[in-house]
């Protein structure tokens, strides 16, 4: 474990593990038991429930960076664990406007104290949720799976997502076209 202190390094390395690429975030909690919650912040843009994550930076190991973007997000210090208790992946909107796979890894951050001022202060809303209320609050299920397990609790059976069925060969052959078409859209013509 490690105490989440340091800058951020002005690179942002983009991790590409085969075709998807990776980021990195830090799940916050405080209090054990029933007095368990968790911190969500607000997505910049879409203002949807999100955990703090960001891109791989160079020069800090994962865990480091995820801690990292606790504090840019959040302004939070804590002591978090050097190893990811889970990964979730969802769909970010590039710059170009095109949607890419990013598979985030999820490091646990025990917070221990919170700023006054941090670097993105007022361009996020920032609430502390009971385990159950952060897992409905986010739209990825995996990420509601993975919180819900980390706290050991279980959502109403009329809330818990479906289960993901096998795929077919049809879906095989459908999610390969997605993706050669999205690597055509995104070429720009010579």
């Amino acid at each position: 474990m490690t105490d989440t202190t340091g800058k951020r390094s002005n690179s942002q390395g983009k991790a590409k593990t085969g075709g998807k690429r990776r980021q990195v975030a830090a799940l916050p909690w405080r209090g054990l038991g029933d007095d368990l919650r968790i911190l969500l912040v607000s997505s910049r843009e879409t203002r949807r429930w999100v955990i703090p994550k960001g891109w791989p930076m160079k020069g800090k190991s994962d865990y480091q960076a995820a801690a990292q973007e606790a504090y840019e997000e959040a302004g939070l210090d804590g002591v978090i664990l050097e190893g990811a208790v889970g990964e979730y992946e969802y769909l970010k909107r590039m710059r170009s406007g095109a949607a890419r796979l990013v598979k985030v890894d999820v490091f646990p951050l025990q917070v221990t104290g919170e700023h006054q001022t941090w670097p993105e202060k007022g361009q996020r809303v920032l609430e502390w949720m009971s385990p159950v209320e952060a897992a409905l609050a986010v739209q990825e299920p995996q990420l509601r799976l993975l919180i819900t397990r980390f706290a050991g609790v279980e959502l109403p059976q009329d809330e818990r997502p479906d289960p993901i069925p096998p795929p077919t060969p049809v879906r095989v052959a459908l999610q390969r076209l997605r993706r050669r078409v999205t690597a055509l859209w995104g070429r720009t013509p010579h």
